[in-house]
């Protein structure tokens, strides 16, 4: 039986440079989304046809994104590493619209606000598709849990 779905994740605490309240907020709504409903099929066989489901640790090692996927009996299937630095690019121009958003919500009109938040889901989808991609020999995942997974990303980069 399959069950293609991720049912835990954890961020590396070493891996997150800065918090603040904001910051735990967005990393608390990631979380739950993504185990409310996700779409998460790693491509390797694993011994003993194992699966699903998975449990997932994110963390941040010399310029790279390890993805530890686990059972559900936390043994460790294989940790999927990716290249940051196709991301860099659209991590920093995200966290720009973020700040201009949450400036925006402080001062400007509603009109200005819902601009800067379209721009902000447009950077935000633009990301997950990199992402979709970037996974695409490894393991498929579906549009909103790429969301939802470079949201998580995003947390492993902000910094104070």
């Amino acid at each position: 039986m399959t069950d293609h779905r991720i049912i835990d994740v954890k961020l590396d605490e070493h891996s997150i440079i800065w918090r603040n309240a904001d910051v735990e907020q967005e990393r608390r709504v990631a979380i739950f989304d993504l185990l409310e409903g996700n779409s998460f099929k790693p491509l390797t066989d694993y011994e003993g046809g194992y699966a699903g489901p998975y449990k997932l640790v994110l963390r941040v090692e010399e310029g790279r994104l390890a993805m530890e996927l686990a059972a559900k009996d936390d043994t460790l299937l294989e940790t999927v590493v990716l290249p940051l630095s196709p991301f860099r690019r659209i991590v920093r121009d995200y966290f720009a619209i973020c700040d201009s958003y949450y400036k925006a919500i402080r001062a400007a009109t509603p009109s200005q606000i819902e601009t800067i938040d379209m721009a902000r889901r447009g950077i935000h989808n633009d990301a997950a598709d990199l992402l979709i991609e970037r996974l695409a020999a490894k393991v498929e995942v579906d549009f909103d849990t790429a969301r939802r997974l470079f949201t998580l990303i995003c947390v492993l980069h902000i910094r104070g």
